[in-house]
């Protein structure tokens, strides 16, 4: 890592590895996540996620930027041989527990996104899985695209389940009462990394350490994503957009009778706040 990135840069992505070691005690603890099984792993899953990836049963699939692992035990369930990555120590220590709590197999492994061919020493897989909330963690995608790449056997799959930069744009006015959400965030990048205050996490639970250092996010738009990864030599087969969450980002959100995810109500505008995007890597390449 420290080869291809600035220095600046480098200590970015340290300063949000260290967060996130912060973070994932009182995420594993959380009610939000529901690491002991109160939340079932499909639970965050759409279903068009299950007909994207196919059947998974003999199939060798990598979640990278995985975290606890509570998504990545359902590729287990499922029939994959399944890894998970995470540049946190204290998430694979955590997801490992969780892992043989539910007693499933899965491979955890500790590394930055961008050292992990070399981290799983070149093994091929026929999915990468790139879940909701990672790529804001990464200052460059288009080496993050080539990584994914060279993951892929020849006819793999990359599947991108990513929050919609819109979503991540948006935020409520700043009166308490008016509850109209506004654009308050970039979504393209071009202005550099954003620093955000890391005294809270998003979930339950109390705060961080006093020493836990600020967590730093890149924006990357639609349009970069399908770039870098058409420029790492992949075949762009599917965009989705979904107007549904897992969980209620927004106070004003509502429960959708039928999925039991979250979405705006339906007098606001209909908008994206979830893609999914799927990619292959042609036979006969390397």
């Amino acid at each position: 890592m420290d080869s291809e990135f600035d220095s600046g840069t480098v200590e970015l992505m340290r300063a949000n590895e260290r967060n996130w070691d912060a973070r994932t005690p009182i995420h594993a603890a959380s009610q939000f996540y529901g690491a002991d099984g109160s939340t079932p792993a499909h639970w965050w899953f759409a279903a068009f996620e299950w007909d994207d990836l196919g059947p998974l049963a003999d199939r060798d699939l990598i979640h990278l930027q995985c975290h606890l692992g509570t998504e990545t035990i359902e590729f287990a369930r499922r029939g994959a041989r399944t890894v998970g990555l995470d540049f946190s120590g204290q998430a694979v220590e955590h997801a490992r527990r969780i892992a043989q709590h539910h007693g499933v197999d899965v491979d955890y492994v500790k590394s930055n996104v961008y050292e992990a061919k070399t981290a799983l020493g070149g093994r091929r897989f026929d999915i990468v899985y790139i879940g909701k909330g990672s790529l804001c963690y990464l200052p460059d995608l288009d080496r993050w695209a080539a990584v994914v790449a060279e993951l892929l056997a020849p006819g793999g799959l990359a599947y991108v389940v990513e929050f919609h930069p819109l979503l991540t744009s948006m935020g409520p006015k700043p009166d308490p009462n008016r509850q109209e959400l506004v654009l308050r965030n970039d979504y393209l990048q071009g202005r550099g990394p954003v620093e955000h205050d890391s005294t809270h996490t998003y979930t339950d639970g109390p705060a961080l350490p006093a020493d836990a250092a600020p967590v730093y996010e890149w924006a990357h738009g639609v349009g970069e994503v399908v770039t870098a990864l058409i420029n790492a030599g992949l075949t762009i087969t599917r965009l989705r957009e979904t107007e549904q969450l897992p969980w209620p980002r927004f106070d004003r959100m509502i429960r959708d009778a039928q999925t039991g995810w979250w979405q705006l109500p339906p007098t606001d505008p209909h908008i994206p706040l979830l893609y999914a995007l799927t990619a292959t890597k042609p036979n006969g390449t390397g």
